[in-house]
């Protein structure tokens, strides 16, 4: 019989349960440019998830759950303090296009202060990110980052469309990369993120 109190034995600090915890993992980083994840529902409860491991290891991020946000409250998160919002986002194709209310315009970075850009990040499925973007009219209007050649995802845990379609964890540190101009900084989250998905392939592999 299963001990009824070992499905509310959790960490404190990633919130899953013991035999899971993810804490070994956590590499503390001070992040220039704020982090704001906006998390779909379906990815909340989702253990093979990468956004709980970045939230701890960036000292300056936030997270907000939700597919559709009421418009006011978005834009005071958005924009608070004066920073610049910019959303992490492939560039949209034509067919994607014609769904959309407003025209991405590119994030220029010249004559930027990386401390004043808040990066948006959707952490969803692809299919829920693209609903997220469509409901969400605001996020059509930022400026948009894209990245470009990409090193293939070591996110072996779940399945992508794509060879070059990454985590939420590794798309946000290539981007702070890019951002921060700073290839190194971010490589201890990396290395952390080879460590999580080993740990959780083993944990979904029959003894």
């Amino acid at each position: 019989m299963l001990n009824p109190l070992s499905r509310r034995s959790l960490c404190l600090q990633c919130h899953r349960p013991v035999a899971s915890c993810i804490c070994r993992w956590v590499q503390t980083v001070a992040n220039l440019p704020e982090v704001v994840v906006l998390q779909h529902p379906l990815e909340v409860r989702q253990a093979k998830g990468s956004a709980r491991l970045l939230m701890l290891c960036l000292q300056n991020a936030g997270l907000l759950k939700g597919e559709a946000f009421d418009e006011a409250p978005l834009q005071t998160v958005l924009h608070a303090g004066g920073r610049q919002p910019v959303l992490l986002y492939p560039a949209t194709d034509t067919s994607e296009a014609a769904d959309l209310l407003f025209d991405p315009a590119a994030f220029d970075m010249s004559g930027q202060v990386t401390e004043n850009i808040r990066l948006i990040i959707l952490d969803a499925t692809w299919r829920k990110s693209r609903k997220m973007l469509y409901l969400n009219p605001i996020l059509q209007q930022l400026p948009r980052m894209s990245l470009q050649d990409m090193p293939a995802s070591h996110y072996r845990i779940r399945k992508a469309h794509a060879p070059d379609q990454l985590s939420t964890l590794e798309a946000t540190c290539y981007a702070l990369m890019q951002l921060e101009r700073n290839e190194t900084k971010y490589q201890p989250l990396l290395q952390a993120f080879d460590g999580f998905v080993g740990q959780q392939m083993a944990l979904s592999t029959p003894a």
